[in-house]
């Protein structure tokens, strides 16, 4: 493998720390059993990952000549005892970080946080699910929305003195799930969006990993499917008529309409966002090829642990490179949410 096709990893620092429950969150959705279950079979309460193994990745992703690391998707990174102390390795090693957190900004005022995350982040995807009190509280339970949408305006405002006086510039993300009872306020978030000053608005479809939110999939019959498209195209309509402060257009990604065969597996010319490209590093040192929800992930194949392997090492061995081979013949990557055209 040609080591720099390597840009992003993401490890998963503390994935059982979090401030809000999610609904379709595989850990902390109160439809999870999840960390009761971790307990009972390990005795762990939470993994978290050793710090000298973060320093290590660092080490080894700067001689692969990886671009950005992303600290835990599963959880609130913002947790992580000594997070502080990733932004002196970005700073060290040159290697960027590509955040993503809940909005809530924990520990630390919302500047001091934009102090240290904005000079040495590419971009900060803050969940967000409802236009409205009511409905982000429907996906995101235990948010506080009114305070989330000043904790934005207050992130922006330092973004933008720190870019007028350095030039660097982090971008701003919202980050979607796309499920039947958040999607019908899809446009009215991109206008929110826009007065805010979001760059972008991206998301994804429902991994549903729970019975009680399979209803919520807006790939599960023609009908979801062609409310979807309906939104959709709301969508893009609110983003050439409400633009950002500064005038432009907010960015737009995966928010694009869905074919009625999509409900059963993924068009044959739609490639993996992921393979050789990206990989995930658990707390306890296992490497994924990809992000899908961690039992389906386990049916790709054992692709060993950073605690033994080296990255390179990983990325070059046969079970590895046999998925990049032979990924569109697996069912699970059949179905996958994440393939683009």
């Amino acid at each position: 493998m040609n080591q720099h096709n390597l840009w992003r990893i993401t490890i998963d620092t503390n994935p059982e720390d979090c401030n809000l429950k999610c609904i379709m969150c595989e850990e902390h959705s109160p439809y999870s059993d999840f960390i009761p279950n971790l307990y009972k079979e390990t005795g762990i309460k939470r993994r978290r990952m050793p710090f000298e193994w973060v320093e290590q990745i660092f080490e080894q992703a700067k001689k692969l000549g990886v671009k950005e690391i992303i600290p835990s998707t599963m959880g609130e990174p913002l947790l992580y005892k000594g997070f502080d102390r990733i932004f002196t390795l970005s700073q060290e090693t040159g290697i960027k970080i590509n955040l993503t957190t809940n909005g809530t900004f924990p520990k630390k005022s919302v500047a001091e946080w934009a102090m240290l995350i904005v000079p040495n982040t590419t971009d900060i995807k803050i969940s967000w699910n409802g236009a409205t009190a009511e409905t982000a509280a429907k996906v995101m339970q235990g948010i506080d929305f009114g305070q989330c949408i000043k904790n934005v305006e207050e992130f922006i405002k330092v973004r933008d003195y720190i870019h007028k006086e350095t030039g660097y510039f982090c971008r701003v993300t919202f980050q979607l799930t796309f499920m039947e009872n958040n999607m019908h306020e899809l446009a009215d978030m991109i206008k929110l969006a826009a007065s805010l000053g979001v760059d972008r608005v991206k998301g994804h479809q429902l991994w549903a990993h729970f019975d009680e939110i399979k209803g919520l999939n807006m790939k599960r019959n023609q009908a979801a499917i062609q409310r979807w498209n309906g939104y959709v195209k709301e969508a893009w309509t609110a983003r050439d008529n409400h633009l950002k402060p500064n005038g432009e257009k907010v960015l737009l990604e995966n928010i694009i309409p869905l074919k009625e065969e999509e409900q059963q597996a993924v068009p044959e010319h739609y490639d993996c966002p992921f393979l050789n490209k990206e990989i995930w590093i658990s707390a306890t040192g296992n490497i994924s090829p990809c992000c899908a929800p961690d039992k389906l992930r386990q049916t790709l194949g054992n692709f060993g642990n950073f605690q033994n392997l080296t990255i390179d090492e990983i990325l070059q061995s046969p079970q590895y490179q046999n998925l990049v081979h032979n990924y569109k013949n697996i069912p699970l990557c059949q179905t996958c949410n994440m393939r683009k055209p």
